[in-house]
């Protein structure tokens, strides 16, 4: 099944298993070899429609609603943006113009990002999660439109990059390198004072961790950074940009941590004007990073963005949400409850 823009992009409209209780309807389930089972105590349920679940967890103690936008995908730019041209110029047109994701009516950016920020404060959100690719170059006109959207709104929010945000298609350097320099140097605002690649705060209870993996690769510094997270045992949520590999995903997914993932793999590498994955594939880090994510007793959900289509997968009782398209105004309207002790 296709669903295309106007701008002629097609994207893949698959939605696995759109209506789940307790685990027992997901599409498909894996578990990872080698992986610590969950521990016994934990108690889980998960629920959901379309584009709205509901998590309970055994350690959430109190009620949390929040909003999970990815891959609005905003091609704002201004004068200052004209030495970047000959970088931006691919990705400055294909999401102008996008059907909207209930009513199937053109819609034109930013209308869709707008339209969740209204959705947001209207439903009083406790957390608003921006997945990345909110922007798709690293524009300052673009940024300055959402710190002034963002401010304007009043929402509890946080930010993290997707593979696009801080990327000028075409600039001589490694992804890390052209990360560290553009992140910083561009979408610092987002941040609010942060570590761009990680970052942890405590909504009513719930530790909302943000781990910057848009280069597919996880580093050392932000592998210990969750391995804290997980042992101070309080109930947490992971929030990235492009999703955890999972088995059972369509062919074509990209995922981190998945064994695939590398030279033969990378199929896009020309046409975003980059450095090819290695030949090598992902690092110890990168794997040791996905295996503690699905082993945390304490871990009530993982999501993501980056496919550009609503998918959900498990492991381990740890169910992993994808967004759909922001650019169509979509989001996740997410609920952690309390469950059974």
């Amino acid at each position: 099944m296709k669903r295309e823009s106007d701008a002629g992009m097609t994207r893949r409209t698959w939605l696995f298993g759109t209506a789940a209780a307790g685990f027992g309807g997901m599409a498909f389930c894996a578990r990872g070899e080698g992986q610590a089972k969950p521990d016994v105590r934990v108690k889980r349920t998960f629920a959901g429609t379309r584009n709205r679940y509901t998590f309970t967890h055994s350690l959430v103690q109190e009620s949390v609603r929040m909003m999970v936008i990815g891959d609005a995908h905003l091609t704002l730019d201004d004068e200052r943006g004209e030495t970047w041209k000959s970088y931006s110029g691919r990705m400055s047109t294909p999401y102008r113009k996008m059907r909207h994701w209930r009513t199937g009516k053109e819609i034109i950016s930013p209308a869709g990002f707008d339209e969740a920020l209204e959705t947001a404060q209207k439903s009083k959100v406790d957390f608003l999660a921006l997945v990345g690719d909110i922007v798709s170059f690293p524009s300052e006109a673009g940024v300055d439109y959402v710190i002034d959207k963002l401010k304007k709104s009043g929402l509890n929010w946080m930010y993290i990059s997707g593979n696009h945000d801080w990327h000028y298609e075409g600039l001589p350097g490694s992804l890390k390198d052209l990360r560290d320099e553009w992140a910083p140097k561009r979408l610092g605002p987002l941040y609010q004072g942060a570590n761009p690649l990680y970052a942890m705060r405590k909504v009513k209870g719930v530790r909302m961790v943000m781990i910057d993996d848009s280069t597919w690769e996880i580093l050392p510094e932000q592998l210990a950074f969750l391995r804290e997270q997980i042992a101070s045992g309080e109930p947490l949520a992971l929030f990235m940009h492009i999703p955890l590999y999972v088995r059972g995903y369509p062919p074509g997914v990209a995922q981190v941590g998945d064994p695939s993932w590398g030279w033969d793999s990378d199929h896009g590498w020309q046409v975003e004007r980059r450095p090819r994955w290695p030949k090598t594939g992902h690092t110890e880090i990168t794997r040791a990073f996905r295996d503690a994510v699905f082993s945390a007793p304490n871990m009530v959900g993982v999501f993501a963005g980056h496919v550009h289509c609503p998918m959900q997968a498990e492991e381990n009782g740890i169910v992993q949400l994808c967004t759909d398209i922001n650019a169509s105004g979509a989001f996740l309207d997410v609920r952690f409850e309390r469950g059974a002790s």
